[in-house]
């Protein structure tokens, strides 16, 4: 019958298998092909080894769990941001695992430095300008293109488009419906930055207040939405719309006025 290891011997144990797990380097990969991160590694025990088993394998089997740790978290990392992929894989490394074994054997790992190489960060540099580069040229068209569409939302502006353009033909201009319905097109353009639920629900509740052109069903609608805001437990909002019934009641009444 074998005997259970005495209390010395588990501690031999475990100073030897502390001396075996040394730091160690290792490459890992990043979100961007071909960019890669140095890390040093310093794996931390918990528990005594099990009784099975070398300390050389054990210690093998720790930095293998770590390896695949480190990869798994920092495949998911920016390069170009060093700082938030250090915190990331401090966090990654620090939580406590397990190799299955009776009773379970706890490490963990404390990551000593995270780096680039030269050629690694030579790389980030380069993509930063591309990056750089394109954001430029992105928000110059687009730029572009809603400074074009804020002009052409006016029939006129379309109009003079058209007569700007080469070979145009003065005496037959392209008709008013044609020209409004080009005109509405542009009205409907929205920046990507206006296409969010709230600002479609604006466009919304625009179109809805359009629908309703005579004055005292305007009134209505604003007296109806102060009412919404009181029982939403918005006074202030709701003060501001009174404000504008106030103010749009008062200019149809002098529009009335003989």
């Amino acid at each position: 019958m074998t005997r259970p290891p005495t209390r010395w011997a588990r501690h031999r144990a475990r100073t030897a298998l502390r001396r075996a797990l040394h730091g160690f380097d290792v490459r890992l990969p990043s979100t961007h092909h071909g960019i890669a991160f140095t890390a040093h590694i310093k794996p931390r025990v918990f528990t005594a080894p099990p009784d099975h088993g070398t300390i050389d394998e054990l210690a093998g089997a720790i930095r293998d769990h770590l390896r695949e740790a480190a990869y798994d978290i920092a495949a998911e990392c920016d390069p170009t941001d060093l700082a938030t992929a250090t915190d990331r894989c401090e966090r990654h490394l620090a939580s406590t695992r397990s190799l299955a074994a009776d009773p379970p054997f706890e490490f963990a790992a404390s990551l000593r430095r995270l780096e680039l190489l030269h050629e690694d960060r030579a790389a980030v540099a380069t993509l930063l300008t591309a990056q750089r580069r394109q954001a430029v040229a992105d928000a110059l068209r687009q730029q572009k293109t809603e400074t074009l569409a804020s002009q052409l939302a006016d029939p006129a502006a379309v109009l003079a488009q058209w007569l700007e353009r080469d070979g145009a033909d003065w005496q037959q201009p392209p008709s008013r419906e044609h020209l409004e319905d080009i005109a509405g097109r542009f009205a409907q353009y929205r920046p990507e930055r206006e296409r969010t639920p709230e600002h479609q629900l604006l466009a919304m509740l625009r179109e809805f207040l359009a629908s309703f052109p005579e004055p005292s069903q305007k009134r209505a609608l604003y007296a109806l939405l102060a009412a919404g805001m009181h029982r939403a437990d918005r006074p202030q909002l709701a003060a501001k719309v009174e404000t504008l019934l106030n103010g749009h009641a008062s200019h149809t009444d002098s529009a009335d006025s003989p």
